[in-house]
């Protein structure tokens, strides 16, 4: 057994504990492998062991990927900043966007999109800490947003994602993620096809599992540090 086969394992059984610890549903919470800046071969590895969707942040990068990697039935993610000039590509290669941070960039998605293939997932970015440095829409504005996206021809409405700001503190961790959580259920009710809730990383993943997220992205704690 391999680091990789050896962290997913660890790892996996981690999450398993964490949703009985917080009384959440077994085998709720989903695993986002975070591939960026990591090889094919680390890829194929990590699916082999058993993860299934893989996500990444520059499109080149996972252009090459997606088609060494065709062999494989493997659910890809774009989670990275998108620049208009992007979408068309991300339109054509993803399964998911998870931040999709304002009205045209969800319209060029839609746009773009091929009518011969299923709806692209989208989630919408919220920017809970209201970082410069960081995409989002603001929490106050994602209502509006998921509005469009759900309105939109070939775009499925599926969630929310976030990447707070960094705290070592494990209460303040739960406190910044519990105001995407609350959001979340609340726009559940408007939305119905809403079911996922992204949000936690390889240095927050229990405080988000504690606040009810369905989807950690975990990227260090599975392939090790990037090269």
């Amino acid at each position: 057994m391999t680091y990789i086969t050896e962290n997913i394992c660890t790892t996996v059984q981690r999450i398993r504990e964490l949703e009985a610890k917080y009384n959440r549903p077994a085998e709720s919470v989903r695993v986002l492998a975070v591939s960026k800046r990591h090889s094919v071969a680390k890829i194929r590895e990590a699916a082999t062991a058993g993860l299934k969707e893989f996500g990444e942040n520059f499109l080149q990068e996972a252009e090459k990927k997606i088609t060494e990697l065709a062999d494989h039935p493997l659910t890809w993610h774009f989670i990275g900043p998108i620049q208009s000039n992007k979408t068309r590509g991300i339109a054509e290669h993803f399964d998911w966007v998870q931040s999709v941070d304002r009205d045209k960039i969800a319209t060029r998605l839609s746009e773009q999109r091929s009518r011969e293939k299923p709806p692209l997932n989208i989630c919408v970015q919220v920017n809970l800490s209201a970082e410069q440095s960081k995409s989002g829409t603001s929490l106050a504005e994602a209502e509006s947003l998921c509005a469009l996206v759900a309105d939109l021809p070939q775009l499925e409405l599926r969630g929310l994602m976030a990447i707070p700001a960094f705290e070592k503190d494990f209460e303040k961790q739960r406190q910044y993620l519990n105001e995407l959580s609350a959001e979340f259920a609340r726009l559940q009710e408007i939305f119905p096809t809403m079911d996922t809730l992204s949000m936690g990383m390889s240095n927050d993943y229990e405080a988000a599992i504690a606040e009810q997220s369905s989807m950690v992205r975990l990227g260090t704690v599975i392939f090790g540090p990037r090269v």
